[in-house]
């Protein structure tokens, strides 16, 4: 049976926060409560010092069926009650093995990462499958990620897993095995500026018509482009090449 504290490691464990410090995250809440209001995807902030969430936003419900007070409240029981039992020993992997790789890099480096990987949230016997990604915002003296971002959104995926940790400006990315237990150092994929170009105008729900005209190419070239694109990155539509895209940090 999972339990709340096996989320929390000793590996980071946070030195003692006062009053005026959680005065000062506030500003970093209010961030987040901005960006939430500015993207489709759902924004909560994890305490590590407190073992709970700091922030959630309310479109967490679209998720869970909880509310955001509610989810504040029961803290990381969300897994618990919402996350399929198999997958939660899944996630407690990624988490450890997620910080033994983090406590590797520099600590001047540290904020430049990120994690990111898939697995299914239940509401009312109904599993969807979501892409979590989490990124640290504060550090302690130590290095250790006091407050990190996180954010829900909708899978590309077909299954639980797809574990990627990648810094900030590096092309090179670790990807989790979770067959072998362990991360393998990935090379990462290019995209040309017109691929980019590409993929922003199909998120901004531009037609084949509209990206041609503005990319001053014909349409037969947009779809070769689309094309080359899609064997590259390994899938089948602009969908989920946007989300690959977006996940790998590609645009």
């Amino acid at each position: 049976m999972t339990n709340i504290n096996d989320f929390f490691l000793t590996t980071n464990s946070i030195e003692n926060k006062s009053s005026e410090d959680y005065e000062k995250a506030e500003l970093l809440v209010n961030a987040a409560k901005a960006f939430s209001r500015s993207t489709h995807q759902c924004v909560y902030i994890i305490d590590y010092f407190k073992k709970n969430f700091l922030y959630v936003s309310e479109n967490i419900s679209y998720w869970c069926g909880l509310s955001a007070d509610k989810v504040k409240e029961i803290g990381y029981k969300l897994y618990i009650e919402h996350v399929p039992e198999e997958e939660q020993q899944m996630l407690l992997e990624i988490n450890q093995k997620g910080f033994e790789l983090y406590n590797h890099i520099p600590v001047e480096e540290r904020v430049h990462s990120s994690i990111s990987y898939d697995f299914h949230i239940v509401n009312n016997k109904k599993k969807r499958l979501i892409n979590h990604h989490l990124t640290p915002m504060l550090l302690d003296s130590t290095g250790h990620i006091w407050l990190a971002l996180c954010t829900i959104s909708m899978s590309s995926a077909t299954k639980a897993g797809n574990i990627v940790f990648k810094k900030e400006g590096e092309s090179s990315f670790y990807e989790f095995s979770l067959s072998k237990h362990k991360w393998e150092q990935k090379e990462g994929i290019s995209i040309s500026e017109i691929e980019k170009d590409i993929l922003i105008l199909s998120a901004q729900g531009q037609t084949m018509n509209e990206i041609a005209d503005k990319l001053c190419k014909s349409i037969d070239t947009i779809k070769t482009y689309k094309r080359v694109l899609f064997l590259r990155l390994g899938v089948k539509n602009i969908v989920e090449a946007i989300s690959f895209a977006s996940n790998y940090r590609m645009i």
